[in-house]
């Protein structure tokens, strides 16, 4: 056998973990999943909130487009008009929602790991009772 065969099935194979190693490895990938779902759902709120505001000024950009209106920039509440306020927060909930989806795909190759880690040591979580 070739240096470069030997070498192959080195990285085709990782090496035995520990028990500890195992369980350590559960609970990084558990904390991970959580972590992301719970960046998600702060996500989803704020997009949805921003649906709610954007719903709001559109009533007032159809009546009233120079009306005042007041948005928080970097901590300090800034005048400015509904008519341009609504597109930077259209362009917000944009970049949210994009944000969103990236995450999602992040949490959904993240839980394929998990599966693969979980079917390739043989993990079955336990159940609480």
């Amino acid at each position: 056998m070739s240096a470069t065969q030997k070498a192959k099935q080195a990285q085709a194979k990782p090496p035995p973990l520990t028990t500890q190693e195992i369980q350590q490895n559960y609970n990084r990938f558990q904390s991970e999943l959580q972590g992301l779902a719970s960046k998600i759902g702060e996500l989803e709120q704020e997009a949805e909130e921003h649906g709610l505001v954007l719903a709001t000024l559109d009533e007032a950009l159809a009546d009233e487009p120079g009306r005042k209106c007041f948005r928080l920039v970097g901590g300090v509440l800034v005048e400015r008009t509904v008519k341009d306020v609504v597109p930077a927060l259209q362009h917000n909930k944009e970049n949210i929602s994009k944000a969103i989806s990236t995450l999602s795909e992040q949490y959904k190759v993240k839980e394929e790991e998990l599966d693969t880690f979980k079917r390739e040591y043989n993990i079955i979580p336990a159940t609480a009772g």
